[in-house]
């Protein structure tokens, strides 16, 4: 039974889904129209677009990728709330799990194209089956180590997965652009374009993907993510308890840090 479109297709304010008539679905990443900067409401709808998704049979390629000439460049700290509250953290760990298990039960190919800045949820990237970028892309995490919390939803997970642990260890301890030529030299990034080009060229790769029959399509996808799926499974939900203990402790840090300190002397 195929899922209308318009069933979920303009549920979401941050996901832009558009499907033509062979069934090839692009997922648009963005904010008002302009790229993409994650937050507490984007992160909840994640959730439930990717479920659809991956339980609409009406979508036979999925295209992931971002509005404004990048991906997800950037995070809304605010938008969460209080972090340090267990249950704030308790929801973001909770659909921090569920929307990385939802891209990875999405059972037809996946292609993600990349173009620009890809500093936010590069995890969500690397569970396309294949990776095309813009000459001009690099690949970042803003949103951990830089920030000083730990990498623990998903990041290292996939990095690790893609391009091996040491890399992946390097890349998110000194978190600095990475050109999409060094990911495609650690096997990240599968192909490279002229800038502009990688949503065109993912189109094309969708074209050819779709000459195989639908069940080999769909199995060929779920042979391919099993691997990385057992371990999504096995290893984000720890690792998302060990980001919520470091962002409480980085509230608490920075709350210390704000209180005035006691006059000498003074009789309390």
């Amino acid at each position: 039974m195929q899922t209308a479109q318009s069933d979920y297709f303009s549920a979401y304010r941050q996901l832009k889904l558009t499907r033509d008539a062979k069934g090839v679905l692009v997922a648009e990443f963005h904010s008002n129209g302009g790229p993409c900067i994650m937050n507490a409401q984007g992160h909840t709808e994640f959730v439930d677009a990717f479920y659809r998704i991956a339980q609409d049979r009406a979508n036979k390629i999925v295209i992931l990728t971002g509005a404004g000439g990048d991906f997800i460049i950037d995070v809304d700290w605010s938008s969460f709330g209080d972090v340090s509250d267990p249950g704030v953290w308790s929801q973001v760990h909770d659909e921090g799990v569920q929307v990385l298990e939802n891209i990875a039960n999405i059972r037809v190919p996946v292609i993600a194209a990349i173009e620009g800045r890809a500093y936010v949820h590069s995890d969500y990237v690397l569970l396309g089956n294949v990776i095309v970028a813009g000459e001009g892309a690099t690949f970042q995490d803003v949103a951990h180590y830089a920030v000083g919390v730990a990498p623990g939803d998903g990041i290292f997970t996939t990095w690790s997965y893609r391009a091996g642990a040491g890399r992946a260890e390097a890349f998110l301890l000194d978190p600095k652009p990475l050109p999409a030529h060094t990911a495609r030299e650690w096997g990240v990034v599968a192909e490279l374009v002229p800038n502009g080009n990688a949503l065109s060229r993912a189109r094309e790769l969708a074209e050819l993907y779709l000459k195989a029959p639908e069940v080999t399509r769909r199995n060929t996808r779920i042979h391919f993510i099993q691997p990385l799926k057992e371990r999504i499974v096995r290893e984000v939900g720890y690792g998302l308890s060990l980001e919520g203990a470091s962002s409480a402790d980085l509230v608490k840090s920075k709350q210390v840090k704000s209180e005035p300190v006691a006059q000498k002397g003074k009789v309390a």
